[in-house]
């Protein structure tokens, strides 16, 4: 047998392997609770990539209403606690933001800023992907969207935790925090809001996870209901192509 056919019968194997893992992940299977954990990773890994990808173009956060971040606040308390929220629930209505120029500039800019982190955050979710143990994976896996369940219930506090230095390098580039301080200097309402950076960057990571795991979970549910259609990409990352 010459090396090119034994190359291509090798290549053959590590696809059929790859294939019966990944055909696990169709929702009607009689296999969907033998589902890997290499079948899983993949499934989660190209559900993520393909999610921050989407995240990371230009407008993505501010343009889907349903991610859409708000302006984060601290609001003092009387007792020296501290209340939170976001700025447009605080005052109660849209019309307030209006009067308040130079905000809505800030909230895109915050969105965008959040993206860029996105764009940067492939690393961090693909390690927390790698730390998983999937021994006790089996009874969400039926779920659609249960791999994204099982990775933010495990990894949640860890990705945060790393995600925030990224959003705030990237809210420090794109000049967010000085326009807010300049903001609040010029403008009663969102000074007495008691915005910080800890709080903007706190607020903003928060609010990026739930738009990342949003859009990680409506990844995962398309790959289930289409494994054959999407099967080159993630055999590709199984062959390290």
């Amino acid at each position: 047998m010459d090396n090119a056919t034994s190359q291509l019968n090798r290549r053959t194997l590590l696809i059929g392997a790859g294939a019966s893992g990944l055909l696990a992940a169709l929702p009607a299977s009689a296999h969907a609770q033998n589902l890997g954990g290499l079948g899983l990773s993949s499934i989660l890994g190209k559900a993520t990539d393909s999610a921050l990808d989407k995240l990371a173009k230009p407008g993505a956060f501010y343009d889907d209403e349903d991610i859409r971040i708000g302006l984060p606040i601290l609001g003092s308390t009387s007792s020296g606690g501290s209340g939170g929220g976001l700025l447009g629930n605080i005052f109660g209505a849209a019309r307030n933001l209006g009067v308040i120029p130079g905000l809505d500039g800030i909230i895109r800019g915050i969105n965008n800023a959040a993206g860029d982190a996105a764009g940067e955050a492939k690393p961090i979710f693909r390690d927390a992907i790698d730390g998983l143990s999937f021994s006790d994976a089996p009874g969400i896996i039926k779920e659609q969207d249960g791999g994204t369940q099982y990775l933010r219930s495990s990894s949640n506090d860890s990705l945060h935790a790393k995600l925030q230095p990224l959003i705030d390098s990237a809210l420090e580039s794109a000049g967010i925090h000085t326009q807010i301080e300049k903001l609040a200097d010029t403008n009663s309402i969102v000074r007495q809001a008691g915005i910080s950076r800890e709080g903007v960057n706190k607020s903003v990571t928060d609010q990026g996870l739930d738009g990342i795991f949003s859009y990680v979970g409506n990844e995962e549910r398309n790959f289930r209901k289409n494994p054959i259609g999407n099967l080159g990409g993630a055999l590709g990352d199984l062959l390290g192509q």
